[in-house]
Order: structure tokens, then sequence, then C-alpha cells
């Protein structure tokens, strides 16, 4: 049985999907004025991963991500670039698919921006005045958050106590308007000749909170599974568009809200900040590393964790990331020279390992023991390969379980293959060297080989070989 931990119940509850088979998933996405940084990295892989395994337990899933291309940031970015708002967010979303493409998340995703639904968040600012829960002063529309009943229950915090103005997105002038400081903008009246559209309270351009009210409700309901992000937008974001959409729809908003953990760098966990000069971009690290390791450390950590991102964490999930890609390489090798048929005993054990790994990952998407489960069966592979007879249908059931488990981590494995005739001559003429009992040369061509990157490994089998990733 699923459970997943609500963060607005702040427990762990039963998987029950609005509509059964399917879920509906909507996740924050960035504000398209630079490239991304680690932490919306962290976001996309953590809710990535939590798709890829709802879908291996069978669910259809419909995932909505937002781009936000029009805000203060976007404005100035253009204006420091002499250029227009919808180069810088043209720009960047194509820097943020490319990423994204490195980084092996699944691309069945619709990501519609806020500038393409400006005539769907007009009229759902109309209907929140029509209904008493917004007003106009002067060409700004503000939420009046008082009048919506559970406000602060997201952030389980009391309207009283909540922090004025704790959004990135508040512009000064705000508050001498508002009928109450915790209100928000829902609509912002235009500047000069900054990028606006017309509206029923003047030029403007929409807030922060109500473009991803608009957008979830449009592409996925009234009510959808899950809403996800950072932690960092449960207040005042996620808190906001809680409030407005339910206000809009008289309906539950999300049934299940999730957020993951913190990006920390380096060996003293600290936390990534612009102020403290510790800012990493995707746009940056994937020169340093690559995107299926940066991939695999990530999608390895539970997604309500904290990361430490540093070399030490890097250099681990690189060792454990090679011993899976040599359990793979193990399988494939031995998949040539097996017999046929099926080991009954061999195919539960692994049955039982892929159980344990389901139920691992039910309790909460616990991906740091459903991992352990994969270095089981990895484990298990390495020791059934050493038989001198195997049987071609477990293999392949073994390679079919491992493929779909690690799979669930974004992690795709490859059979390892020599393209260079000159080390496929080397290894032959190691071959006779060693027939000829001329271990000299045989040791010679292991030593040039693994200097190449290519590690020999003498089987019952025959050589085999594989490259150092």
């Amino acid at each position: 049985m699923l459970q997943i931990f609500n963060t607005l119940t702040r427990n762990k509850e039963k998987f029950e999907p609005i509509k059964p088979g399917e879920v509906s998933m909507y996740v924050c996405g960035p504000t398209v004025y630079n490239y991304i940084h680690i932490g919306n990295a962290r976001s996309a892989i953590a809710f990535d991963t939590i798709r890829r395994y709802l879908e291996y337990r069978g669910y259809k899933v419909n995932y909505v991500s937002n781009f936000t291309d029009v805000d203060d940031k976007m404005i100035n970015a253009a204006r420091e670039n002499n250029t227009t708002v919808q180069a810088i967010a043209d720009k960047y979303i194509d820097a943020f698919m490319e990423d994204m493409d490195q980084l092996n998340i699944s691309k069945d995703i619709y990501h519609p921006r806020a500038t393409e639904n400006i005539k769907d968040i007009i009229e759902f600012v109309e209907t929140l005045i029509d209904k008493g829960y917004a007003y106009n002063v002067d060409g700004n529309v503000y939420y009046r958050a008082r009048k919506f009943e559970s406000y602060g229950e997201l952030p389980h915090i009391n309207v009283d106590d909540l922090e004025i103005g704790a959004s990135q997105h508040v512009e000064a002038g705000e508050f001498d308007q508002k009928e109450d400081p915790v209100d928000f903008a829902l609509w912002k009246k235009s500047k000069g000749d900054e990028i606006s559209w017309d509206s029923p309270w003047g030029k403007g351009r929409p807030g922060w909170h109500i473009e991803c009210s608009v957008m979830s409700t449009k592409y996925l309901g009234d009510t959808i599974d899950i809403h996800g992000g950072g932690e960092d937008l449960i207040f005042p974001h996620h808190e906001n568009e809680r409030a407005q959409s339910e206000a809009e729809t008289g309906h539950q908003f999300v049934k299940y809200w999730m957020h993951n953990g913190f990006v920390t760098i380096g060996e003293d966990n600290e936390k990534m900040s612009k102020s403290l000069g510790n800012f990493i971009t995707v746009h940056d690290l994937l020169k340093q590393a690559d995107g299926q390791l940066i991939r695999f450390l990530m999608s390895t950590t539970h997604y309500r964790r904290p990361i430490q991102y540093s070399d030490s964490s890097i250099q681990e999930a690189e060792s454990n990331l090679k011993k899976l890609q040599a359990a793979f390489d193990n399988l494939t090798y031995r998949l040539d020279s097996s017999e046929p048929g099926s080991d009954v005993k061999v195919d539960q054990e692994v049955r039982e390992i892929e159980a344990d790994f389901v139920s691992q990952m039910d309790d909460d998407f616990n991906v740091q023991n459903g991992i352990a489960a994969v270095y089981e069966l990895a484990k298990f592979a390495n020791t059934y390969v050493q038989r001198p007879i195997v049987n071609k249908d477990s293999i392949q059931f073994i390679i079919d379980t491992f493929t779909a488990m690690t799979a669930v981590f974004g992690i795709t494995f490859t059979k390892t293959e020599l393209d260079d005739e000159q080390i496929v001559s080397l290894i032959n003429e190691r071959e006779e060297a060693r027939k000829n009992k001329d271990f000299i040369r045989s040791d010679e061509i292991r030593e040039e080989l693994k200097a190449r990157g290519v590690i020999l490994e003498d089987t019952p089998q025959g050589t085999r070989y594989r490259k150092e990733k």
C-alpha cells in the first residue's frame, strides 16, 4: 500500500488518486530569467523519480510543470540585456530543457507558460473579485487572505504570526495599498513601458501565485492528486495558491502536498544561496560532472531530506553507479553463454528482492531503502553469473527486473561495446599470448588496455571486458 507524507496534515496517508489508475501531478517550475540552479534540479529530479515510481506501479501520470516567464526578475533581466522578456524566457527555457535532457527527466511533461494563459488568469481574478475574495486598488488587485478561513494551515502558522511579505515577488509600495498586510497581489499594475496586458483594471501583469492556480486547474482540474515543489515554496507560494484556488472553485485544491528538501554545498553542509557565494547552476555543473551521475546522487536521496552536494558525495555516487554498471555488464555477458530454460529458485529470489523494493518505495518513496534492494539484486546477480551453468530465461528475468528498478531512479544502462578496432585486436592478441604461455606480453596488453580505460576480466567463460565510466 503506497503511503505519501502530506505536508498539510503532517502525516503519511494512504494514496488514493481521484481517478482510479490515474494521477494528476503539478510541480512548480522555474522563473526563467537565468540558468537553473541545483536546487531547481533537485526538485525536478525528486518529482520525476516519484512520477517514475508511480508509473512503475501501473499508474498513468498526467504531469504539468509551469514556466514563470513574466515577473520583476524577467523584466530586470530584459532591461540589463537590452532585449525583451520573451527573448530572455525563450533563451533560458531552451537551456532548461537541455539541462533536463542531460539529467534524464521524463519528456512527457506539459510545460505551460504564464504568458500563454493571461486570458484565463484575468477571468480567474474576476471571479475572486465577484466572490469578495479580492479587491482592486488603482489597477492593483489583492487577495483578502483572512477571508479564506483556513489560511495558514499548510505552513502550520497562525495568520497573525505569518511573516509579512515573505515572498520575493512583493514590490515596494504594495503595503500602503493593502487592506491588510497579509493580503497578496493577484494582478500588478504596469509601470512605464514594461511588458503588460489589457485587463478590466488597466494594463498590468499577473502576480506570482495566481499563475500556478490557473494553470493547474486549467490543465488538471479543480482538484489534483499531487502538488509538489521545494519546501521553500510552502509559504507563501503554495499557501496562496491553495487559498485563491479553493476560493475560486469551491473545491479542495490538492489531495497530497509534497515538498522536497534543500541542497547543501560542501563538506560542511552549507545551505546554497547567492548571498553566500556558493550558488551553482546546472549549466556549469554539467561541465564538471556527468548528468547521470548527478541524477543518481539526487534520485537516491529521500525527497524530504536535504542533499549534500560535495566532492565526497559525488565520488560515493560514482562508485555505487559503477558497481551497478558492472552488475549489468556481468548479466549481459553471461546471457550469451547461458543454457535454455529457467531456474525456479533463482526467479523466486528475484521476486522476493523486487517485493522488498516495492515495500520500501511504497513507504513515502523511500529511495534510500529502495536503492538498497537494487544493490541486493546486483549482489545476487554477480553471484549467480559465477555459476558454471546459468539459465537464459533467468538471466533475462534478472536483467528485466534490474532495468525496471534502476529506471525508477532515472538510470539506464547499456551493454558495454568496444568500437575501437585496435582495442579488439589487442584483446585477441592477448588471448593468443596466453595460449602460447607468453604471460609477459599478456600482462603488457592488460596494462596497456587499462591505461585506455578498458578493464579485462578472465572468467571460466573466457576473457571479458568493461570500460571505466
